[in-house]
């Protein structure tokens, strides 16, 4: 069948479309339908079916069969191992771990922080929790301990298991006194944490608090897996909201396993038993989604990479780890090839490494740039397929099904809606515009199995968030357009969520840590645009009257502020020290009209800006730092 052949088949009868796809999942007890819609426009898909993730990720395999198949390879050029997990090992490694945590009171409903870095025992804690029917939240190991901090006392977990350090090039990122420092600011008190120790770094333990990852699980009885409900929650992850606030996303447990394993094929065409690489981070989701879920429900080898696509050793290790473990279909973000790019502009480590195994490549995380893709083509010789989806959605909204039917690839275009995805472009008013119009990209409700049914804890938020602006419609944040024959084109976010290198950032939450510092009068932070990146924040102080600091010495301190309390990983380092901020007469800074002033574009003075000589005055404050030129 064609693209529109299936996508009409959907159209036509999604309930008949998605009880279909639901028979690839081992149930407990089956669904009695697909859509439950009784509490519109608050929808959940398989609600009544009883099901657990692990055992179709691990068990199912085992009992198939195909124990021996690798599921796992952890490649690590920064501690130069490669490690090979069978889905039998795994099976054995996940049971006893849960059993573990069961021994301790962990169970169904139970949250579970997971804070560690891209090592198999990440994955391994994901499907323990799942196998016990415990909720999961997995936080960026680059996150500092404020941040999360912030996630202890929203998600309230029983235990939470974490790694003693993280390995960088270069340095050892110190996870264990991160984790200590975010309990002292923590309100909430896990019963319990559990310590990876990596030996490069052996972390010390709190007595009465902290139990090692090995020495708890001495003797313990394996768990089984526990029937869950189809509408129970798989886990939280946190992504950036608009006030600084992150927002736990709700991921349901029967869509995520029907919706996920429909993806492997469709949309990245592999066959079970072929290897499958997301080089992302598991506290992204990306990470869930791709690096432990779908390949493993779908009975995938996956590669957990431990390293940078440059500097461990050189920007050909991406080329090696396709070679060396015979990777099929590749997915990673546009900053990734960027970097490549810089380092090897004509592609010419490509030539050292046999590249035979790989298909395609996916690029998602951030708008990727037609430059980018076509150096890709170039020296991979395969498609490029972009691809746009959010951690609301969990999967492709939008992307090239070529697992039913490869389409011409438009550069710009993450191409077209997947089934499930009814994507409209509206006007402020909420009405449907002509294709070639701009406007904000929205998804006709109800969103398809998998997606986020609401917020953790936050039922109104969600509702304000996502559905409020355009009844009957999920709100996507972005902007952009629908060409003559259906593709999409993502132009822009409509809130203040920055992309930096594939991860989406709150410039809002930024805000809030330049204003307390004692000298900043008022603030604001942006996002640039930036060659590598995609985006870079850039914030703008103005200082108390009377202040006697040397701008030198703020920018410094800002830069530190940000990277103590926000993490590394917002790669903060523009600061701009200005004597006042535009804005409308109403008191409102125009981030949009500066964020054009800085990329050099084009704009329209705004016709209630207060003082539009201030205009010019950001223009000269931002030069020296390579912007607005």
């Amino acid at each position: 069948m064609s693209y529109r052949d299936v996508y009409a088949a959907w159209q036509a009868d999604p309930e008949g479309y998605w009880m279909d796809a639901a028979r690839a999942i081992d149930w407990v007890e089956p669904p009695s339908k697909a859509l439950f819609d009784g509490n519109a426009p608050l929808y959940e898909w398989y609600a009544d079916g009883r099901v657990n993730t692990c055992w179709n990720a691990v068990d199912r395999h085992v009992e198939a069969g195909r124990g021996a198949q690798v599921a796992i390879i952890h490649d690590s050029p920064v501690t130069g191992t490669i490690h090979k997990i069978t889905y039998a090992e795994l099976r054995n490694r996940v049971a006893r771990l849960a059993g573990a945590l069961a021994a301790k009171g962990v169970g169904k409903g139970d949250r579970v922080i997971i804070y560690m870095p891209m090592v198999p025992e990440a994955l391994e804690a994901m499907l323990a929790c799942a196998r016990l029917g415990a909720i999961h939240s997995v936080v960026f190991g680059g996150f500092a301990a404020n941040e999360l901090a912030v996630r202890i006392d929203d998600a309230q977990p029983k235990c939470i298991i974490a790694a003693s350090c993280g390995i960088e090039p270069g340095r050892i990122v110190h996870y264990k006194p991160l984790l200590d420092g975010a309990l002292d600011q923590a309100e909430h008190r896990p019963d319990f944490c559990v310590i990876f120790q990596r030996e490069e770094e052996v972390a010390r333990l709190e007595e009465g608090r902290d139990v090692d990852w090995h020495a708890f699980q001495y003797g313990v009885a394996e768990a089984d897996c526990v029937p869950v409900e189809g509408n129970h929650p798989a886990y939280i992850l946190y992504t950036s909201g608009t006030t600084g606030q992150p927002k736990g996303v709700v991921r349901p447990t029967a869509g995520h396993l029907v919706a996920l394993n429909w993806t492997m094929k469709a949309i990245y065409n592999v066959s079970p038993g072929e290897v499958f690489w997301a080089a992302s981070d598991v506290g992204w989701v990306v990470g869930h989604s791709y690096i432990c879920y779908a390949p493993l429900i779908h009975g995938n080898t996956t590669i957990v990479f431990e390293g940078k696509p440059v500097g461990t050793p050189d920007a050909g290790t991406f080329w090696r780890v396709i070679s060396d473990h015979r990777v099929t279909s590749f997915f990673t973000a546009p900053t990734a090839f960027r970097a490549i790019k810089r380092e090897d502009p004509a592609g010419e480590l490509v030539k050292d490494y046999d590249l035979s195994s790989l298909r395609a490549l996916y690029l998602a995380g951030e708008r990727a740039d037609p430059d980018t893709i076509q150096w890709a083509e170039r020296v991979l010789n395969v498609p490029v397929y972009d691809h746009w989806w959010q951690t609301e959605t969990g999967y492709t909204i939008a992307g090239n099904p070529a697992g039913i039917e490869a389409l011409p690839v438009k550069l710009g275009s993450p191409t077209v809606p997947m089934p499930g995805y009814d994507v409209q472009i509206l006007d402020e008013a909420g009405q449907p515009l002509p294709r070639g119009e701009l406007g904000a990209i929205a998804v006709k409700l109800p969103l398809p199995p998998g997606t986020l049914p609401t917020l953790w804890n936050a039922e109104e938020r969600f509702r304000k968030s996502y559905l409020t602006t355009f009844p009957g419609y999920y709100e996507t944040g972005d902007a952009g357009m629908i060409d003559e024959d259906g593709y999409l084109y993502i132009m822009a976010r409509t809130d203040d969520v920055i992309n930096v290198a594939g991860h989406r950032l709150s410039t809002g939450a930024m805000e809030e840590v330049l204003a307390a510092h004692p000298d900043v009068a008022e603030c604001a932070v942006i996002g640039v645009t930036d060659q590598l990146k995609g985006q870079l924040p850039m914030g703008f102080v103005c200082l108390n009257k009377g202040a006697v600091v040397s701008q030198e010495e703020v920018t410094q301190d800002c830069i530190t502020l940000v990277r103590d309390q926000i993490g590394p990983v917002a790669a903060f380092k523009l600061v701009a020290v200005v004597d006042r901020l535009p804005k409308t007469r109403s008191g409102k800074i125009l981030r949009a009209t500066m964020v054009k002033i800085c990329d050099s574009q084009e704009f329209k003075m705004p016709a209630t800006i207060d003082d539009p000589a201030i205009l010019d005055e950001i223009r000269a404050a931002v030069q020296p730092l390579g912007y607005g030129g």
